[in-house]
């Protein structure tokens, strides 16, 4: 007899600060292991995987995440007691937000619509040590006027191949940004925040590994004199011979929202 196979979209939220990324890797904590961990004790009796939306880096945290869950054998009957369950189980940084069936043909990776990241940041002076989990710090002055208009230099159809690490040979570097903005911080606050901080909102179907916190690294040096426009103008040509090699810290960086089609 055949196995019933069913599979659920399962949204979540966690925050990436002691995790090496949602990926599982050997004698790494992941944010993937500790839920298939957590799915496994709370069914106990079912062969389970699951297929995350995307890698994440480590310490990056996610707003709106999502994997795919697949079983074997019986169904889930109760989503919402099943919802329930798989909280009280998880640790307190990472949470359950919905579960729902998905038809058979859905691909979390290919249905995938619109990823929005935002990098939160700060600069000047150094910040309450609570603020460590949720934005950069920068110490030097930083001209974010000068940042600001840069921003939406990446914009549109470009060649990111300055902006991504360990490159594969045939990977496709032109990508498509819908949205690239600095403003005054207004997602997250806290009463030890600095009284000033600010968000790099950027939007886009897919980004390249390290893709957006190459591209706040260059905007941070660009702001503090050590970049010029003019470089990051000839940066997104293709084949061009900009050589950037700052990686902004992974844990100013939140995957704010996951929108698929």
């Amino acid at each position: 007899m055949q196995k019933v196979r069913t599979s659920y979209l399962v949204r979540l939220q966690f925050l990436g600060f002691r995790y090496s990324g949602w990926q599982r890797q050997p004698n790494e904590r992941t944010v993937e292991g500790m839920v298939l961990k957590t799915l496994k004790f709370i069914l106990p009796n079912q062969p389970v995987k699951i297929l995350g939306a995307g890698r994440t880096d480590a310490k990056v945290s996610a707003m709106d995440y999502a994997f795919e869950l697949f079983l074997e054998g019986t169904p889930i009957v109760d989503l919402k007691e099943f919802l329930d369950t798989l909280n009280k189980n998880l640790p307190p940084d990472i949470r359950a937000l919905d579960v729902k069936s998905v038809k058979k043909g859905f691909n979390i990776i290919q249905d995938s619509k619109v990823k929005e990241y935002a990098y939160f940041f700060s600069f000047g002076e150094k910040n309450h040590p609570f603020c460590a989990p949720f934005m950069a710090n920068i110490l030097e002055p930083l001209n974010i006027g000068e940042m600001k208009k840069a921003a939406s230099l990446f914009q549109g159809v470009h060649d990111f191949s300055s902006y991504t690490a360990r490159k594969r040979t045939g990977a496709q570097c032109i990508r498509t940004i819908v949205r690239c903005e600095i403003e005054d911080n207004t997602l997250l606050t806290a009463n030890f925040f600095p009284s000033k901080s600010y968000t790099l909102h950027i939007v886009a179907s897919g980004f390249l590994r390290y893709q957006v916190r190459m591209i706040m690294g260059a905007l941070i040096q660009l702001g503090k004199g050590e970049l010029t426009t003019e470089i990051l103008i000839k940066s997104l040509k293709t084949n061009n011979d900009v050589q950037l090699t700052y990686v902004a810290p992974g844990s100013g960086l939140m995957l704010h929202q996951l929108d698929f089609k």
